[in-house]
């Protein structure tokens, strides 16, 4: 199976007897889709996605990319990008300069960095924002720089908690379309967390529903 294949994973967390947050999870993505994990909090949304791009360890199951078995591969060799709810932005770097951390960090050339930092910021609709300093913008042009920076390094997969959830209706409901536009178009493959029905059908080709940590 090409893109993401889930099968059977299991989260606990400590505590006697364990706690279970994520109960035999089985999912596939494929290359290019949205999926959403849709549910109310505390069902394990946040846990089976911190399972499959890498921050929490499972305790039984596996996480593959195209049929290679990354279950116990660190976060940063995944080939995974992750947005949270508060997009985790740099305040002492300007836009430019938090699109290209990823970049950076990953020892790309200075003019390729500039390149893909330029389109990206064309794609999120902040071309020409590059100077500002992160603490002028929005909260909606906050979130999208977030984005473009989990784009910049190209991969395969992106994995979405709660990304608008800190935001205004009207915004949420006008980012939840930018959001699913600019996926689609960089025909990045993502997974979105969200406890909104409308939010994931907007953002997402499939739903999963999730309750009391599985998959319904």
């Amino acid at each position: 199976m090409s893109g993401l294949t889930v099968d059977n994973l299991r989260v606990e967390y400590p505590g006697s007897p364990p706690v279970v947050a994520v109960d035999g999870a089985s999912l596939t993505v494929a290359p290019g889709e949205t999926v959403a994990l849709l549910g109310p909090s505390g069902c394990g949304k946040s846990s089976l996605l911190g399972a499959i791009v890498g921050i929490v360890e499972p305790a039984a199951g596996s996480v593959a990319w195209d049929g290679e078995d990354l279950t116990h591969v660190p976060v940063h060799r995944r080939g995974f990008g992750l947005v949270f709810q508060d997009g985790q932005l740099f305040p002492h770097r300007s836009v430019a300069r938090n699109v290209a951390f990823g970049l950076e960090m990953a020892g790309v050339a200075r003019d390729e960095r500039r390149a893909r930092v330029e389109e990206l910021l064309e794609v999120v609709g902040l071309a020409g924002y590059g100077e500002r300093a992160i603490t002028d913008l929005s909260g909606g042009q906050r979130q999208r720089v977030a984005l473009a920076r989990s784009l910049a390094p190209r991969p395969r997969l992106l994995a979405l908690d709660e990304p608008l959830s800190s935001l205004d209706a009207d915004l949420r409901a006008r980012l939840a379309v930018e959001v699913r536009d600019i996926l689609a178009a960089d025909g990045t493959a993502a997974i979105v967390v969200t406890h909104d029905p409308r939010e994931a059908e907007v953002m997402a080709s499939r739903v999963l529903r999730m309750s009391a940590g599985a998959l319904q």
